[in-house]
């Protein structure tokens, strides 16, 4: 038998919103206790009680103020895997620049590859390149020739 949903508004009627708020902080200290021994992680609960001036604390006091403690002090050391919009902006406003530059080396090879095969096709160079061009062009070439080697190398062993 499946329970009914429940529709979350403010409850007017006063004794019925004292048994409801009774009912789920027991529930809710239950949950953190089950996550404490589960988990075996260190927890704590605070609830304010709107019907009178006492606050309940789970597990006791001392043991809430050791656990926000500890979490205050490990925000503190984790500094650095905290991020606010700025600073996650920033990281991938670098990360995409290094995408980028990665990207025109990888397409600036690749035109230099399409360059070298119409050269053997032609034994041509295009009037436009530059020196800085060359040099690259020349790499290219130099270091596919080392493959072609180390290929043949590897073949006759």
């Amino acid at each position: 038998m499946t329970r009914k949903k429940v529709k979350l508004a403010f409850i007017s009627d006063d004794s019925a919103r004292k048994a409801t708020y009774k009912k789920r902080k027991k529930g809710i200290i239950k949950k953190v206790s089950e996550l404490t021994i589960l988990c075996g992680i260190p927890a704590c609960a605070i609830i304010s009680n709107p019907f009178d001036s006492q606050t309940e604390v789970w597990p006791d006091p001392e043991g809430a103020k050791h656990v926000i403690e500890r979490y205050q002090k490990s925000s503190v050391i984790d500094e650095t895997k905290n991020v606010n919009q700025e600073s996650f902006l920033l990281q991938r406003i670098v990360k995409a620049r290094d995408q980028l530059k990665k990207q025109r080396l990888e397409n600036h090879e690749k035109d230099l590859t399409i360059l070298m095969f119409g050269y053997m096709q032609t034994k041509n160079l295009p009037d436009h390149l530059t020196v800085a061009e060359l040099k690259d062009f020349d790499k290219l070439i130099h270091k596919n020739l080392k493959e072609i080697d180390n290929q043949i190398a590897t073949t006759l062993a």
